[in-house]
C-alpha cells in the first residue's frame, strides 16, 4: 500500500508539474527549481518552536490550502496566483513521496503519514 501512495503522489507532482508549463510566467526553469523548493523556507518556524514550526510547515504543505490559491488566482484570472497554488500543491506532493506528510505539534519527525524516526530492527 506504501508504494501505491507514493506513485500516487509522485502522479500528482507530474500533473502539477505539466499545469506549471501552462502558467510559467515567462521564467526560466532554473529559478522554477529554485521556487519548488522555497516552501521548506517555512520550516524556520522550528526556530521559535515545535507548535510554530509545524504550523507554518502545514500552511506551506497543505494541497488543500494550494489548491484554493490555485483556483482563486485562476477565477481572478491571475497567472501568478494560479502558479504560486500550483507550485505549493507540486511541492507538497513531492514531500509526500519521501514521507514528509503535515507535521504534529509535537516534533518534526511526527507526520500525518507516520513517523520519520529510523525503526531500529
Amino acid at each position: 500500500m506504501k508504494t501505491t501512495l507514493k506513485l500516487e503522489e509522485a502522479a500528482m507532482t507530474a500533473v502539477a508539474i505539466y499545469f506549471l508549463s501552462n502558467y510559467n510566467l515567462g521564467l526560466s526553469v532554473w529559478v522554477w527549481v529554485i521556487l519548488f523548493f522555497a516552501p521548506d523556507i517555512s520550516m524556520l518556524g522550528y526556530l521559535i518552536n515545535t507548535k510554530m514550526g509545524a504550523v507554518c510547515y502545514n500552511l506551506f504543505h497543505h494541497k488543500g490550502i494550494a489548491l484554493v490559491i490555485a483556483m482563486t488566482g485562476f477565477y481572478l484570472h491571475h497567472d501568478g496566483v494560479t502558479a504560486t497554488g500550483i507550485l505549493l500543491f507540486a511541492h507538497a506532493s513531492f514531500d509526500r513521496i519521501w514521507g514528509y506528510g503535515l507535521k504534529y505539534e509535537d516534533s518534526f519527525k511526527n507526520t500525518h503519514l507516520g513517523s520519520l524516526e529510523k525503526v531500529k530492527p
